[in-house]
Formats: structure tokens, C-alpha cells, sequence
């Protein structure tokens, strides 16, 4: 390598004081090694690849492509060496490439290749004393298919092709996918040195071995002997409808002569209302109901009464504690409501900044078609700059040239179909914490209500930045006893090759006491110099996170979070701590009715007044069309 490029290597033993550090150019050493700073480990840096080669340096691609090529084989030998930890990204990027250290192969392979390929494979090893060969590895069964052959051979633990093999692989499963279908296979065959030869092509990619014929045939029959055993059963999965995109383009024809009074159709009738509220979020919730409560609820009240049942909604509102311990079997403290926690940060003087925000009215008119543009023409979309994005305090506008680029990313992102769904949807029902029916137009839609939840607090984080209210514990929580927590449970996937708990623990307390300054003014996640954890950041008023996730949030703000630049600190700890907010209460954790009650009034009246659902939502089954009325009448010919 130092022949084509200027080579450094630095390293440190455990057991040196420093590190030293080296530089190469045509095999030789430069000067004497030097120390310098730096962790444990060795360190290969190359630079000025094909420097004082010209021509071989114009033969390159593009850096995109080569970088492409460069993951490829990094993703390759991950999965190869499975235990040992592989991280590829490009400068001052995040990693494309990372496996853990002590991993296993399929896990890699899931990492990597993703869970739709790791959930479907099949082991096999072969050990033949007659040809003096050994295999092992993992393929595919039948239930998968993609249209590349995505083949892994590395043959003894160098990343080799063979097409002899390759293709007798293939046609192997052939008998069992459909046309044009091909298999994932990881291989890692070992072979005597001596029975290979390498010099078949320039690159020495392509190889040749000794009874090359015999030992790919043992090797596919062994694959088939696999493959018919794992051929009982077949699942075919079938695509949910989505949502249909709006046609922005389609303009709708004039009618000339309407009659106002036409009737309209019934099963293109609108029976409810998007606008209308109900009284109901304004009274406690109730896990019995006689019949004389019923007759009340049905019965008109006055104004006094009204006030009454009002005041009972704030009071029960302001009882966070029940909120946050019901049915809790951790001794995480509870929180209080602090109203004056921002109130500092008005001292200093803000500038309004033209930070691109755009009127989400508008974004549905431009998008909406033109026969229902007339009708939702004065509906109450707020624009972005004037909903519930907003605190009750007096606004610190940020100049942070990164919280508006974040900003400006969610807004050129945004779907408007599926924002003007969920701006004049009506809510149906919970079926679960998880899961819950809206109603737009003729349309019955099936929510997920984390998936929706995971994006909306991300979205509330941006826009609020350095303008949360707080939620302050009574009891402070420390974060090293919260880690420990977490790295305890089985859901952390810790094992004694990632190090020890308590060393672990220590690091994550010692990283959130380091940034607690910055997560402070910037999160109202308050963080003192012992390591406590004081304080959470109020998102939406009368929704408190379940603190049973406060462990595994500790863990993954310190482990997940890019501290290294601005822009993508900010951007990954919003998307942590909304992942936190995000997570709604089991049922076994909440009343009946608290979390059916919170669903309703809460989450989806939030959802309806500001949310921004991204382009992605409409691929990701975060709300699935499950019914629509035409359709219906077709088969019941009535509603």
C-alpha cells in the first residue's frame, strides 16, 4: 500500500504509556516512529490513494460509486468475521456499516442485509474427508427471493468468486422460486492452499480449486438436501392498501348549470363532521358507570355544572403522579408540573429568523383537488408557525443555523395528502395503546399510533427548541443506577464481550454529565454534576412517557447520539428522546380508560392540529386504508 499512497499506522499496546505513530512510502520507514496521543488499538491511515500514479487515478469513479463498492466489501467481511465490530462511514458522516463487537452472523446479516433476509435462513456445514474440504454457512429458504443473487463466498477467509459455484447454486433453486428469483447465500469454504489457484483473472477475484466438479456437487446436493426439508410450508405475503397519492396535476372540470340541490349519492355521503368536538374529554374518566351516570352524561347541563366538570378535568390533570406510577413496579420517582422553568430563558433578546417555515394551509390547498378545495376552503389547518408547536411562554426564536435546516427538512418532506388526512381526520376508536381508527372522508384507516407518535415528537423537539416546559422528579434518578437497569434486561442485547456492566454504566453517566450544560438549556433535561437525572421536557400538555423506558433512554442518548457535530447531535437526540415520548403505556400498565381516554383527547387531537406526516408514511404502514364506503356498498348495496 505505501508503493500507491502515503501510509501512517499508529498503535498502542495496553500496556504502553502512548501510542506511536509511523509513516511509510515504498515499504520503508521515514524517520524513527514518534508518540504521540492516542487509544488503545492500531490505526491505518492511507491518504493520496494513487498519488504518483496518474493514469490508475483517472481510471477511478466517481466517489459515490467507490465508496459504494468500498461498503460492499466492508459489509461482506462483517458478516464474514462476525465477532469482531466493523464500522464504514464516510468523513464527518454517520456509519453506514457497524456491527458490534462478540456478534454472531446472522445477526450481522440482519444489520446489514436487513431482517427480511435473516429471519429466513438456513444453516448447513459439510465436512468431506474424501475431497478434504470444509463448509459451512447460511442460505435462504424458499419463502425468500430477490432479483440479484446476492452470493458470499470467501474460501479460506479470503472474499473470492466462483461461478462453477455459483451457478450450480442457482440452479439449485430454481425448482423452488419463481422465474427471475434468486437465493442469498453466505459461504465460507476451506480448502487445502496448495489444491487453489488464483491466477484466473488480473485480480485474482476469480479462483479455481482441485476437483472442483466433485466438491460443488457435494456442496448442492447438500444445499437441496436443506431446502427440501424447509419446503413443507410456504407464506406468501400479500401488500396492505395504502393511501392513495393526491393527483395534484388532475384540474377538476367546470360544471356549468349546478343544481345546489342535487341529492348525493349515499355511498359517496360524509356522515361525519371533522370540526365537531365533544363534551365527554371534559369529565374524569371512570372505570364503573351505573345507570344513573349514564342519564347524566345523556342530560344537557348548565353553565355552573359545566365549570364544575371542568374544574375536575384540570384537577385530575394536574395529578401527574397517578399518571406516572399507576401500576408501576419500579421505584422511579414521580414528577411535578414546573411552570417558570423556561422563564430564564427570556432574558436573553431574540431575533425573528426567516427560518423557511411554511403555512401548512396552503401546502393542502396547493396539493388538495380543486372540487374539494371549494369546500375545505376556510377549514382550521393552523400554519406551522401558529399551532400547538408553540409554549405558553414568551418564545426564544434560535439562530441555530442547524435547528432550521432540521426544520426546513420536515417541511420540504412533508406529504400533503396524508396531512390534510390527518388534519380533518375523525377519530374512531383505540383497538389498542399501539393502534387506533381515524375516519377522513369515505375512508376507515388503521393508525399506528408509535410509528406516528415517533415522528411527531421529533417534530415538537425541533420546533420548540429551548422553549419546553419541565417536568422535575421529587426524588432525583441516577443515571448510572438507570443503565444498570437497563443493561440487566434481556431487551439490551448485552454480553460479557461488550465489557463489564458496571464500567458500562459508569461511561453513560459520565457522557450525560459532560453534555448536561447543552441537554439543559437547549431539552430541559436536567442532568446535575453527580450524575442525577432531575428533570424531563414537557412535549404536549396531559402526556406523560412511561418512566419504565427511562433506563433504556439513558443508555441510547449516551451509546446512539452523534456528539461530534452540531447538526447531528441535534437531529439524533431529538429522534431518542422522541422514541422515549413515543412509547405508549401497555395495557397492563394503565387503566382501561386512562389510556383510551389519552389516545382520544390527547395524542390524536395533537396529531389533527399539527402534525407533518414525511413522504415515507406513505411505505411504512404508519396508516393503512382498511375500508372506504363506495366499496362497501358494492358488496352490502347499503351502509
Amino acid at each position: 500500500m505505501s508503493h500507491v499512497a502515503h501510509l501512517t499506522i499508529v498503535s498502542k499496546t495496553k500496556q504502553s504509556m502512548c501510542a506511536y505513530q509511523a509513516s511509510y512510502i515504498d515499504s520503508k520507514l521515514m524517520d524513527l516512529p514518534k508518540p504521540v496521543p492516542a487509544n488503545q488499538g492500531t490505526t491505518i491511515i492511507v491518504e493520496d490513494l494513487f498519488y504518483n500514479m496518474p493514469v490508475r487515478k483517472k481510471a477511478l469513479r466517481s466517489p459515490a460509486e467507490e465508496y459504494q463498492k468500498i461498503s460492499d466489501v466492508v459489509s461482506k467481511y462483517a458478516v464474514h468475521n462476525a465477532t469482531i465490530g466493523f464500522a464504514l462511514k464516510k468523513h464527518s458522516g454517520n456509519n453506514d456499516v457497524r456491527t458490534r463487537q462478540g456478534s454472531n452472523h446472522v445477526e450481522n446479516i440482519r444489520t446489514i442485509y436487513g431482517d427480511l433476509i435473516a429471519r429466513e435462513l438456513i444453516e448447513f456445514s459439510i465436512d468431506n474427508s474424501q475431497f478434504k474440504f470444509k463448509a459451512k454457512g447460511f442460505m435462504t429458504n424458499v419463502n425468500y427471493s430477490t432479483k440479484t443473487f446476492q452470493f458470499l463466498l470467501f474460501i479460506n477467509h479470503r472474499l473470492v468468486d466462483c461461478q462453477s459455484l455459483k451457478k450450480s447454486i442457482d440452479h439449485v433453486y430454481e425448482t423452488y422460486l419463481p422465474k427471475n428469483a434468486h437465493p442469498f447465500v453466505y459461504m465460507s469454504l476451506e480448502l487445502d492452499p496448495g489444491n487453489i489457484d488464483v491466477n484466473i483473472s488480473p485480480t485474482k477475484h476469480e479462483v479455481h480449486f482441485l476437483n472442483e466438479q466433485q466438491i460443488v456437487e457435494t456442496i448442492t446436493s447438500t444445499l437441496e438436501t436443506k431446502l427440501l426439508g424447509s419446503n413443507n410450508s410456504r407464506v406468501f405475503f400479500t401488500q396492505a392498501k395504502l393511501p392513495k397519492l393526491y393527483d395534484v396535476e388532475i384540474e377538476a372540470p367546470k360544471e356549468k348549470n349546478v343544481d345546489n340541490n342535487k341529492t348525493i349519492n349515499p355511498k359517496e355521503f360524509v356522515r361525519t363532521d371533522f370540526k365537531e368536538q365533544k363534551l365527554d374529554k371534559f369529565f374524569t374518566t371512570s372505570t364503573t358507570k351505573n345507570n344513573s351516570d349514564e342519564k347524566k352524561m345523556n342530560e344537557s347541563i348548565n353553565a355552573e355544572e359545566f365549570q364544575q366538570c371542568h374544574a375536575e378535568f384540570i384537577a385530575r390533570t394536574n395529578k401527574l403522579e397517578d399518571l406516572i406510577v399507576q401500576n408501576s413496579d419500579s421505584n422511579i420517582p414521580v414528577v411535578v408540573r414546573n411552570e417558570d422553568s423556561v422563564a430564564d430563558k427570556n432574558k436573553q433578546k431574540a431575533q425573528p429568523v426567516n427560518n423557511g417555515e411554511m403555512e401548512i394551509e396552503n401546502m393542502v390547498e396547493d396539493e388538495m383537488p380543486k372540487d374539494t378545495e371549494k369546500s375545505n376552503k376556510k377549514s382550521d389547518i393552523a400554519p406551522l408557525k401558529n399551532i400547538a408547536f408553540l409554549s405558553r411562554v414568551n418564545r426564544v426564536e434560535t439562530q441555530l443555523i442547524s435547528i432550521i435546516e432540521l426544520r426546513k427538512d420536515i417541511e420540504d418532506n412533508c406529504h400533503k395528502g396524508l396531512r390534510e388526512t390527518f388534519a380533518q381526520h375523525v377519530y374512531v376508536g383505540a383497538i389498542s395503546p399501539s393502534q387506533a381508527l381515524i375516519q377522513y372522508s369515505t375512508k376507515l384507516f388503521l393508525c399506528d399510533t408509535r410509528k406516528i407518535l415517533a415522528e411527531m415528537f421529533y417534530q415538537y423537539i425541533l420546533y420548540n427548541f429551548q422553549n419546553f416546559d419541565t417536568y422535575i422528579f421529587n426524588n432525583k434518578i441516577s443515571i448510572y443506577e438507570l443503565a444498570l437497569m437497563c443493561l440487566d434486561m434481556p431487551e439490551s442485547g448485552w454480553t460479557p464481550e461488550d465489557g463489564d456492566k458496571d464500567e458500562l454504566a459508569r461511561k453513560v453517566s459520565d457522557i450525560l454529565v459532560d453534555k448536561s450544560e447543552m441537554l439543559k438549556d437547549y431539552f430541559s433535561l436536567g442532568i446535575d454534576a453527580d450524575g442525577n437525572l432531575y428533570s424531563i421536557p414537557v412535549l404536549i400538555d396531559d402526556y406523560v412517557p412511561d418512566p419504565r423506558e427511562l433506563p433504556f433512554f439513558v443508555t441510547r442518548v449516551a451509546a446512539e447520539v452523534d456528539w461530534n457535530t452540531e447538526k447531528e447531535c441535534f437531529r439524533t437526540f431529538a429522534r431518542e428522546l422522541a422514541s422515549f415520548f413515543a412509547n405508549v403505556p401497555k395495557e397492563s400498565n394503565q387503566n382501561d380508560k386512562d389510556w383510551k381516554w389519552i389516545t382520544e383527547h390527547v395524542i390524536y387531537p395533537a396529531i389533527k392540529q399539527c402534525f407533518i406526516p414525511p413522504k415515507r408514511f406513505i411505505n411504512n404502514a404508519a396508516i393503512l386504508e382498511i375500508a372506504n364506503l363506495p366499496n362497501l356498498y358494492k358488496v352490502f348495496e347499503r351502509c
